[in-house]
């Protein structure tokens, strides 16, 4: 009320700004009631068709007879809820109302309150603020409380709808009654107590929660200035029977301890004993909220909706026109209220504090804010210590400064508090919704195999790209870890040594048969299928190397076709040995020829007759759907390896490849089988017959074994069946030879092998 005062008198001395023209004020108490302000504006406005509200004097005193004419414009009041009332029954009048104090964001309806101004922002833009502080500092579950005025009802409701909107959550609500029992009081205490969330959003006015706010608070607070003089104004008042002085009466009594003397009446029960004033009080010796004007907030939104209006007249009265004498204003322009509006609307200047005034087309200032906090200093007293800046007009980055160093929380704490019903979920894992219960309250689940997430506070776990598998923790994707057979794995390493090991026996064999090649133990086992057979049982050796490395396209192609062709030339070469070995002993029964008949013709006849059909096979199976290489991913699950394999495009391919050399494999069996019983001497077909069973034992082990290993094992029991049917054939048919043709030459004539010369 002082600070509007000073303003006047500013303005009345200043002779740039309405000059020649005195500006008066009329000062009515709302008692921040509906009624109490619709009566004090009643009284105010006597007469709304009489519309000329400045008249010329050259007194420097403020006129009294202004109090019988009506005003040009209300400066108020300070609650949103009186607000309305008085905006809504000034606006069909188009008087125009600037508030310096009515927050409330309904109030921004220019259909209702056509008329309505403020030098104040909005609560859409202090919420907008909160909100971003809110998030900002890292509470996303908080309580609310409120008061029954249209200013704490509509904040919360859009503080509550935007924080929603952000992620937020609502732990309560409470409201403050107009005049709340110690009951109430100690039930909202109790709920704050129980509460989880350690933070409360509260919109009221800084009266209404005096017992709550401590130290540590946050608030959002209209920018402070200095007023130059204003404190010089403010000490010079003193108490006075004058009208218009009850409220300096009030408070000089109030400040001082004492009671004035010409105030009269009879004197309330806590006066009766208070000492009469003595008029020598002074305010300098006083230390008070009066007094202190280094930063004043909400006076200063006063002081410029004063200015604000000196200034619509400035205009309005042509005080800067050319054609007045001496740049005066024209005080007999005649004026409406209409008039006024429009030019406190459009009014444009900035003030001495190098800050831009205007309204705009809502009539809304520009929405600046200074964040403070409730700290203590060193003799208990709160003191408010700007932290930060809110700057609604800015870019959304650039609206929130703030310098987190320089809040003291409460308890003195410099740590910023933790208010969350439910710890954020860590890397690695996401967030579960409690049924019912609201979406900042959940439980934490380790992500799925195959996914991960690498924030905290994940709601969703990302599923890895293809070829790449979580780390331990299931923090982040990594390349899988391709697996095969490698030359340089150990295993690798043991097959290509056994294989090797078989090609230079068999190629020891082959130069042994060479070398003896005219004894009659080599002639007897027919030396060209021999010779044959061992170049087969070479390529069955050599066979399995292609089986170890990375799969390739022309390695897929080559392994399996390789397997199948060499292990049929070796079995049909067994065949024909069988049958010539049976045949040799047909042969001695008086006129029998069928040796004669199957000779070496008919022999290579055959072997070309039994490989030729497991050639067609395997070229019609590698021209129409030839294996390929294939990253195996299915091992993922329990290894984090990609196995590096040859898939079978059709199956059916492998499984013919393998079923004709298991009837060869039976035939050559059941043959060897029938030549059991030939003499000892000649064992061949005992040979035969034993290096079968090894071959159908080591292939009928061979398929569960390859069906169960897992990744590269696969590929090494197939080459391990290679390897042990290979070593089966070459020792068990030609080692008994070798040793014979080594070790015991005596035997390596026509009398032993006749059974005519034994050792």
């Amino acid at each position: 009320m002082m600070t509007m005062v000073f303003a006047v008198e500013e303005i009345n001395r200043n002779s740039s700004l309405l000059p020649g023209v005195k500006l008066g004020y009329r000062i009515m108490d709302s008692c921040d009631h509906v009624h109490t302000s619709l009566q004090a504006l009643l009284s105010l406005v006597r007469n709304v068709t009489v519309e000329r509200i400045v008249r010329r004097t050259q007194s420097q005193t403020l006129p009294s007879c202004l109090a019988d004419s009506p005003v040009p414009a209300v400066i108020g009041l300070a609650s949103s809820s009186p607000t309305r009332a008085i905006a809504h029954t000034l606006g069909p009048f188009s008087l125009p109302l600037v508030s310096y104090f009515a927050t409330c964001a309904c109030l921004t309806d220019k259909h209702m309150y056509q008329s309505f101004l403020r030098t104040v922002p909005s609560d859409l833009f202090q919420v907008r603020g909160l909100v971003q502080l809110v998030t900002f500092l890292g509470w996303f579950w908080v309580g609310t409380i409120g008061t029954t005025d249209d200013y704490s009802h509509y904040g919360i409701q859009a503080f509550s709808n935007q924080f929603r909107q952000q992620g937020g959550c609502l732990a309560f609500h409470l409201t403050i009654p107009k005049s709340p029992t110690a009951t109430e009081i100690q039930e909202m205490a109790d709920k704050l107590q129980s509460s989880t969330a350690q933070v409360v959003v509260v919109f009221a006015t800084e009266g209404q929660l005096l017992d709550l706010l401590l130290e540590g608070t946050l608030g959002f607070s209209f920018p402070g200035v200095g007023i130059p003089g204003l404190k010089e104004f403010l000490l010079n008042v003193r108490p006075s029977p004058k009208p218009g002085m009850a409220f300096v009466n009030m408070f000089w009594e109030e400040l001082f301890g004492c009671r004035l003397e010409f105030r009269g009446g009879r004197a309330k029960e806590n006066e009766a004993d208070a000492p009469v004033c003595t008029g020598s009080e002074d305010l300098k010796y006083t230390d008070s909220s009066f007094t202190d004007v280094s930063q004043v907030r909400i006076s200063y939104n006063v002081y410029k909706a004063v200015y604000a209006i000196a200034h619509a007249l400035h205009t309005l009265l042509n005080c800067d026109s050319a054609v007045h004498n001496k740049g005066m204003c024209d005080n007999n322009k005649s004026f409406t209220s209409r008039e006024l509006l429009h030019h406190l609307k459009t009014v444009n200047f900035t003030n001495q504090f190098e800050e831009k005034v205007y309204f705009d087309s809502n009539g809304e200032p520009v929405p600046l804010y200074d964040i403070i906090n409730w700290q203590k200093d060193s003799s208990g007293e709160i003191r408010f210590i700007k932290v930060g800046s809110y700057d609604g007009s800015a870019p959304l980055r650039e609206q929130l400064q703030i310098k987190q160093s320089t809040i003291v929380w409460t308890k003195g704490q410099s740590q910023v508090p933790v208010s969350q019903c439910s710890v954020p979920c860590p890397p690695g894992s996401r967030s579960a919704r409690r049924p019912g219960e609201p979406h900042c309250c959940f439980d934490c689940l380790p992500c799925a195999d195959g996914e991960i997430s690498n924030q905290t506070g994940s709601t969703e776990c990302t599923k890895c790209a293809e070829y790449y598998w979580p780390d331990k923790d299931q923090v982040k994707c990594v390349a899988g870890v391709e697996e095969f057979l490698s030359f340089h794995d150990t295993m690798g390493i043991i097959l290509v040594a056994l294989t090797l090991l078989g090609v230079v026996l068999t190629t020891i064999v082959t130069v042994v048969f060479q070398s003896f090649r005219s004894t009659p133990i080599v002639k007897a086992n027919n030396s060209e299928i021999s010779f044959l057979l061992l170049l087969s049982l070479k390529l069955c050796f050599l066979c399995s190397l292609v089986f170890i490395g990375q799969p390739s396209l022309w390695t897929c192609r080559l392994r399996q076709a390789a397997f199948g062709i060499s292990f049929v030339l070796c079995l049909s070469c067994l065949l024909v040995k069988t049958i010539v070995v049976l045949l040799a002993f047909r042969a001695n029964v008086p006129g029998s020829r069928a040796l004669k008949r199957f000779g070496p013709p008919q022999q290579r006849t055959l072997i070309l007759c039994t490989t030729a059909p497991q050639l067609c096979l395997c070229a019609g199976w590698l021209l129409g759907a030839p294996p390929l290489p294939f990253k195996n991913t299915n091992y993922q699950a329990s290894t984090g390896k990609i196995v590096v394999e040859c898939t079978e495009t059709w199956p059916l391919g492998f499984y013919l490849v393998l079923g004709y050399i298991g009837l060869l494999a039976f035939i050559c069996l059941l043959l060897a089988f029938l030549g059991r019983k030939l003499p000892d001497t000649f064992n061949e077909a005992k040979l035969i017959t034993f290096s079968m069973l090894i071959f159908w034992a080591v292939w009928i082990s061979f398929i569960p074994a390859y069906v169960s290993s897992p990744g590269k094992f696969t590929v090494a029991v197939e080459v391990f069946a290679i390897l042990a049917s290979s070593f089966g054939l070459l020792l068990c048919i030609f080692l008994p030879k070798c040793y014979i043709i080594l070790l015991r030459p005596q035997r390596n004539i026509k009398k032993g092998m006749t059974g005519k010369y034994l050792t």
